[in-house]
């Protein structure tokens, strides 16, 4: 009898092939296909983002390279950016000399740091091919009493020849208005092409975010943290994306399972035991 009752339930499954049930397994396959799609983007935004912790640490120690050996040098005319270096060279520690343009200084509002919201100095660094390339020099606080958005005094930048060493930083996204005012270019976002529209010179299209100087850099710079990127967290989301997907799968069997026990009948309700007919004990 064994045997026929597995057969006997083994057909009641044939349920499957209706086409309500054909477009449950439809709908389930493709919610899966897009969770595991998910899991693996954001396997990709972790190997990219511990790629880039890997160079930030690395760039602690390593010696600096010429800055033409990681950026290469732009080739438009005044005003227009070149190309941003690659994404391997990102966060690498470069070394270039020239002259600072202090006609030119660039204010980066809204930048926080030991959370406080100050400004970042940029000052194009002019080379001997005569294009430049933005040199972070640092961060300072906003004026003492006043409104965040008050330009601070900047401290003046060295005459003469400069040999700065620091990290490789690419453009940043966004951009938004590029201001002069008092002189100086302000801006909320360093966006090297919406820059160098404001610049006599062609620029580089990636910045130096200065740790070194000589002439040693003014103290009342402040250095810029270079904070690693949150890359646990994107595999905390492959995890969750691809355990969802398994759950998916998961889901529809389990809901199939209890389809085809309840066509079978082994899932029948039972009737309520009357107590009240049970006899009593002496």
């Amino acid at each position: 009898m064994a045997p026929l009752i597995r057969v006997a339930f083994a057909n009641v499954y044939r349920f499957l092939l209706t086409p309500r049930w054909l477009g449950y397994l439809a709908l389930t396959l493709v919610a899966a296909a897009v969770m595991v799609f998910l899991g693996n983007w954001q396997l990709d935004r972790y190997r990219g983002r511990t790629a880039i912790n890997e160079r930030i640490d690395a760039g602690a120690t390593m010696t600096p390279a010429p800055l033409r050996d990681a950026l290469p040098a732009p080739t438009g005319g005044p005003g227009t950016a070149g190309p941003a270096p690659a994404d391997r060279l990102t966060w690498t520690r470069v070394t270039a000399t020239g002259r600072y343009d202090s006609a030119n200084i660039v204010l980066v509002r809204g930048r926080t740091v030991d959370n406080k919201v100050g400004f970042e100095v940029l000052t194009p660094l002019v080379l001997a091919d005569g294009s430049a390339v933005l040199v972070d020099r640092g961060w300072i606080p906003p004026v003492p009493g006043g409104n965040a958005t008050a330009q601070p005094p900047v401290p003046a930048a060295p005459t003469g020849e400069v040999t700065v060493a620091g990290r490789l930083v690419s453009s940043e996204s966004g951009g938004g208005a590029v201001d002069r005012r008092d002189g100086k270019l302000e801006t909320r976002r360093i966006s090297i092409p919406r820059l160098a529209k404001q610049l006599p010179y062609p620029v580089s299209g990636g910045y130096v975010l200065l740790d070194q100087q000589t002439p040693a850099a003014d103290p009342a710079f402040q250095a810029v943290p270079i904070g690693h990127t949150n890359n646990w967290q994107n595999f905390g989301y492959v995890v969750q994306w691809w355990l969802f997907a398994g759950m998916s799968l998961v889901g529809y069997g389990w809901v199939a399972r209890r389809e085809a026990r309840r066509l079978a009948g082994l899932d029948a309700p039972r009737k309520p035991l009357d107590r009240a007919a049970e006899p009593t004990s002496a």
